[in-house]
């Protein structure tokens, strides 16, 4: 089976930003990806103090929805076979577990099971202003074949609105996955052809 017909599975962390990891699922199902969600505790607080979700609406944009406590899931063996995952957003205790391969929950788990197999593992870690010890983290959980993506929005592609900036941050994340997406204009090089012109 290639791995493009695998499932993705994602993770929401109890960093701010769960809108990430919430906006992620409903356009991975609208493209019709199979999805494999685990949601920490923490993460369902924080959807009732950011969003108008609940907790069962997001569960439902999933294929597969497993309990963070539940360590004997499918996707805690490298056995199962997935496209990669997404942790979005990424809290830095979850970065530090993750870094010191500190499996206590299944997010962790899961995630670690990413990095021992090969498969694409997106860390989308949420925290500002970072200091010495949130970036060695992030450069131990990269050592370990992390990919480190925090959400930081762009503007080339002159966003109008909250929500093209969410997307843009999606897409980048969707796209070292090798998941199609048309969620932001791509840059393509700027008045390459106006200054071609100009020259002849």
């Amino acid at each position: 089976m290639s791995r493009k017909n695998l499932p993705l599975v994602v993770a929401i962390t109890g960093a701010t930003g769960v809108i990430y990891g919430v906006e992620m699922l409903r356009v991975l199902k609208a493209l019709g990806e199979e999805t494999h969600l685990i949601l920490s505790e923490a993460a369902a607080l924080n959807l009732s103090i950011e969003t108008e979700y609940s907790l069962e609406e997001v569960k439902s944009l999933a294929s597969e929805v497993y309990s963070n406590k539940d360590v004997g899931a499918a996707v805690a063996s490298g056995s199962f076979r997935t496209r990669g995952m997404i942790v979005a957003p990424c809290t830095i205790k979850t970065l530090s577990a993750i870094a010191n391969s500190f499996t206590y929950n299944l997010v962790v788990r899961a995630a670690d099971v990413s990095l021992k197999e090969r498969r694409t593992l997106v860390l989308m870690v949420r925290e500002t202003p970072l200091h010495k010890g949130h970036l060695e983290l992030m450069s131990r959980a990269a050592d370990c074949g992390a990919v480190i993506l925090p959400p930081m929005p762009a503007f080339y592609h002159r966003p109008q609105s909250i929500m093209d900036l969410i997307h843009q941050s999606i897409g980048k994340a969707l796209d070292q996955v090798g998941i199609e997406h048309q969620l932001f204009r791509r840059w393509t090089g700027h008045g390459r052809k106006e200054k071609l012109h100009a020259a002849t």
